[in-house]
């Protein structure tokens, strides 16, 4: 049986920047990519280990909501003196 393989869709090639001539596959624990216009062709190796999730705004804690207290405030009406 044949691996399929699967276009990548907006990927540009690092070799010749066509868009949209990127195959992926997978094959014997090893994820292979190449251009269909040129002779760009790469192979990595598949990592059983989960990447760590990158930081990002939504899922940090800022250090200010950790230590933030409530306060009062007194709302100050201009007109009256």
């Amino acid at each position: 049986m044949a691996t399929q393989k699967r276009f990548i869709a907006g990927a540009i090639c690092p070799r010749c920047a066509e868009m949209d001539r990127i195959r992926a596959w997978e094959q014997n624990g090893v994820r292979y990519r190449d251009c269909v216009s040129c002779d760009f062709f790469e192979q990595l190796p598949i990592e059983d280990e989960v990447a760590p999730e990158l930081e990002t705004r939504v899922n940090r804690e800022r250090e200010e909501q950790k230590t933030s207290e409530l306060q009062a405030v007194k709302i100050l009406d201009p007109g009256s003196r």
